[in-house]
């Protein structure tokens, strides 16, 4: 089979469209696990057993489940429970708790990565526990876990393709739905591919920057 130029170029738009929907998506989903991977890190610190041992279970549980599995109960299940969610919005929900559940132990690394002198000190100072959080703990615990953040980001960005399985009309599904008007599959997928790369690449040069500048 022969490069087509011509089709190419004429496909380009659609395929751009797709990397949009791609790209929020991302977005989207890693502003949810950024913030709920935190709130699982610090529940998992609770001072009740209870919590600890609720957040753990769930915390297993996701990370144990195919993301696939889960968007599909978002998506196709929740319904009968009188639930409907949109393509899109089960898409970032369910990568974003996906993945909120490994953000959780990159926190919870950086969190105990503080001097426990630090502890100590504001301890000594007789602050606030929000205090100590806010303006102690979290302001050197994030800086060292930027790196392994952004890495997740990556593969977050990498996993949109799975938003297809729920209708969502992503980069891949975009690429599919053209192939199957015109049979021509060599020139949407690879596109897909350098798209991808286009992306990809420069994001994982500045999370090494990151390692050089936060990484020790």
């Amino acid at each position: 089979m022969i490069w087509d130029w011509d089709y190419a170029r004429d496909i380009l738009p659609d395929l751009l469209r797709g990397l949009v929907v791609t790209v929020q998506a991302t977005l989207v989903g890693s502003v949810v696990a950024m913030i709920l991977g935190l709130v699982l890190a610090l529940l998992r610190r609770s001072g009740l057993a209870v919590v600890r041992v609720v957040t753990g279970a769930f915390v297993e549980f996701i990370r144990s489940t195919p993301l696939l599995v889960q968007l599909y109960f978002l998506f196709f299940v929740l319904p009968s429970l009188g639930i409907t969610l949109s393509g899109f919005l089960a898409g970032v929900i369910g990568l974003g708790v996906h993945y909120a559940t490994y953000t959780s132990e990159v926190y919870r690394a950086g969190i105990e990565g503080v001097p426990k002198g630090q502890w100590e000190a504001a301890t000594a100072l007789n602050l606030p526990t929000s205090r100590v959080w806010r303006s102690v703990v979290l302001p050197q615990a994030i800086p060292r876990v930027l790196p392994a953040l952004g890495n997740y980001v990556i593969a977050m960005f990498k996993e949109t393709p799975l938003l297809s399985a729920i209708t969502v009309l992503e980069m891949l599904a975009a690429a599919k739905g053209l192939g199957n008007e015109t049979f021509r599959y060599l020139e949407p997928l690879t596109m897909v591919g350098l798209l991808f790369l286009l992306v990809s690449l420069p994001a994982s040069l500045s999370v090494r920057r990151l390692e050089r500048r936060y990484g020790h």
